[in-house]
């Protein structure tokens, strides 16, 4: 049960939370509205189109990616304000804990950190599978898979290798499939080319090669019919990886992750780390809502002004940990596990810092 003050404390922090994301939503929006306009008026894109594949599937996104830092200035600015009324001093006089005060602002947290995981984890993605595919036909320019020599482990032993593939008709040339037992190359097959059949879902290798080794000998032969055979690879694989990691729910992203490590697949540090910065959110909620109590709970001389202006200060400077631990991850610098939980981890050393010297 919430106490009077849990209530008296949470109506404010969660009204004012509300509408401060509600706001800068708004207001990026209109930004956003303005520079793309160009965009939609040369695709000829209608305005219904606009507003409910796009934008109607954008705010859940941008009001999840605010989400921490609107938190952090919503409670400093609930706090300074109830600091310059001195209805904090009238709390802590009437024999109430200043630890108390944060175990009130700590269940809001604790709320809405646990409904973020789940919009972020199941909702959300959802959502954002329109809104990229939007992204992808309306703002961005047509992608063509540019990587040489692509390898793609099939299961435990069969190897597959492409030199080039062209992702607008669907052709991979110089092809090499290789069979291997008790990591032994048994099998071989070579083709110039290899087409994907849309009809049958399959792959047709036509004009091949097949060298096999057995008992320290080598048969090669030369094969002109064409043969349709299902690989463990679809044209998919060569699509635009523009924020797949964001369309994907969180059991899907575990299971895609392990999926492509089990064929061989490296590059997947985006991947890795939005899985890992989807458990530190519900964290990063309650850490900046206890240093926004901690730092704007005392009554200033200079007004709220200076408390908001050091809650921004900070702000900023963890979304610069949020964007160095990325950059940091996907040039191997550091491992993606630490780099999702490194603003949570110099926060709470913030956070314990301040506690201990920041009067009350």
């Amino acid at each position: 049960m919430f106490r009077l003050i849990d209530r008296y404390i949470l109506k404010k922090y969660l009204t004012t939370f509300f509408f401060m994301v509600f706001a800068l939503v708004m207001i990026i929006c209109v930004i956003d509205f303005t520079e793309k306009n160009e965009d939609f008026i040369q695709q000829n894109v209608g305005m219904d189109k606009v507003l409910l594949d796009y934008y109607f599937n954008f705010i859940p996104y941008l009001a999840n990616f605010l989400s921490p830092i609107t938190i952090f200035l919503s409670t400093i600015l609930v706090t300074a304000q109830m600091a310059s009324h001195t209805e904090i001093i009238a709390i802590l006089s009437s024999g109430v804990s200043f630890r108390r005060i944060l175990w009130s602002y700590a269940q809001g947290a604790i709320l809405l950190g646990l409904l973020i995981f789940y919009l972020i984890g199941w909702v959300i993605p959802k959502a954002n599978i329109t809104r990229v595919d939007f992204e992808i036909q309306y703002t961005k320019k047509q992608y063509y898979y540019d990587e040489k020599n692509t390898h793609i482990r099939l299961d435990s032993n069969n190897y597959a290798y492409i030199n080039r593939y062209n992702n607008v008709i669907n052709v991979g040339y110089d092809f090499t499939l290789e069979r291997f037992e008790n990591k032994e190359l048994v099998e071989k097959l070579r083709a110039q080319r290899v087409d994907w059949d849309s009809t049958r879902k399959s792959w047709v290798i036509k004009k091949y090669w097949v060298r096999k080794y057995k008992d320290g000998k080598e048969e090669l032969s030369y094969k002109k019919a064409s043969i349709d055979t299902v690989l463990n690879i679809a044209p998919g694989d060569f699509k635009s990886q523009f924020k797949k990691h964001e369309i994907m729910t969180l059991p899907e992203l575990e299971q895609y992750i392990a999926e492509e490590k089990e064929r061989g697949i490296v590059n997947l540090e985006a991947f890795i780390i939005d899985r890992y910065e989807r458990y530190t959110y519900p964290f990063a909620i309650i850490i900046l809502t206890m240093i926004g109590v901690i730092v704007s709970a005392r009554k200033s001389r200079e007004g709220i002004g200076m408390q908001i202006l050091l809650g921004i200060i900070l702000a900023f400077v963890y979304i610069l940990f949020v964007l160095a631990g990325r950059a940091f991850t996907e040039s191997n610098t550091i491992p993606p596990l630490l780099s999702a939980w490194l603003p949570n981890i110099v926060f709470t050393g913030i956070g314990l810092v301040l506690y201990r010297t920041i009067p009350r």
